[in-house]
């Protein structure tokens, strides 16, 4: 397998000390929006930067690029690791004066819209009645994608006993797959961009035939192994994610499980409210 070319920005910081003043000018502001490279033809990416169409040409050569598409084609391929540096800076930034809130509050509908049409009554109650049958649920989610597998488990937990966070405070994932069976259900947060803590987990689960449930943002590719997918748009009017349509899917999820938990649900649910009052913990 051919070797992974070097990142953009570390073929660029490498030549710093060696570029001339209009390369160094050039340079700076590739660093401050790498992703623009992308977006623009080379005598447009001139004009922003405020150099020749020459110095352009100059340092994409100098970079170890045959020429600027090359280079171009390269950063383009980044900007789909998610990395918010390299996304454009453009929509949430040109909003005209008093509609930066509507155009987030925009996105964040549409993202929605986009997402809840995707999803069909059949599927989402198959998922419900997977979780609450299983012999345990464990959720992984890594980096933005942790606050939504810690906010379910939160919700589920209240009606099903069995619900892990992967990894807990202090452990490896080891001390959960050990034990991973057939009967268990895992859901794996995978919206970008992830460690490769959830390969590990997605390999487990594969390996002991537990079911997934995979949850990811549209430029994620699919796990093939898993159960049930469920996809999520995420693209913000800026340099980051818009996650609205990620927290309502799990608000979705946490209502049907805990409508669906039956007699089983109510009573768990009971007793913690009564040991909420015994303890006066709210």
């Amino acid at each position: 397998m051919p070797a992974a070319p070097q990142p953009f920005v570390r073929r660029l910081r490498a030549q710093l000390d060696a570029l001339t003043a209009a390369e160094r000018q050039l340079a700076d502001f590739l660093l401050e929006f790498p992703g623009e490279l992308a977006s623009y033809a080379g005598n447009e990416l001139a004009q922003l930067a405020g150099v020749s169409p020459s110095t352009v040409s100059r340092l994409v050569r100098r970079l170890g690029y045959e020429h600027y598409e090359e280079a171009r084609r390269h950063v383009r391929d980044e900007k789909k690791s998610g990395s918010p540096l390299f996304q454009a800076a453009t929509a949430a930034s040109s909003a005209k004066s008093g509609q930066l809130v509507a155009t987030h509050l925009q996105r964040s509908q549409a993202n929605l819209a986009a997402t809840f049409e995707g999803l069909t009554d059949a599927q989402l109650t198959a998922i419900a009645k997977g979780l609450i049958d299983a012999g345990q649920v464990l959720i992984f989610g890594s980096r933005a994608s942790q606050g939504f597998a810690v906010y379910l488990r939160w919700q589920i937990i209240q009606v099903l006993p069995r619900v892990t966070l992967l990894p807990g405070a202090g452990e490896t994932l080891a001390e959960h797959m050990a034990q991973l069976t057939a009967r268990d259900v895992v859901v794996v947060f995978a919206t970008r961009r992830q460690t490769r803590q959830m390969h590990a987990v997605l390999q487990a689960c594969d390996k002991a035939g537990a079911r997934v449930l995979y949850i990811s943002d549209r430029t994620t590719t699919d796990h093939p192994g898993a159960t049930w997918s469920l996809q999520c748009e995420c693209r913000g009017p800026g340099l980051l994610d818009n996650h609205a349509a990620v927290m309502a899917l799990c608000d979705l999820l946490a209502t049907l499980v805990v409508e669906a938990s039956g007699p089983a649900g109510r009573k768990r649910l009971a007793a913690i409210e009564l040991v909420h009052d015994e303890l006066g913990e709210l």
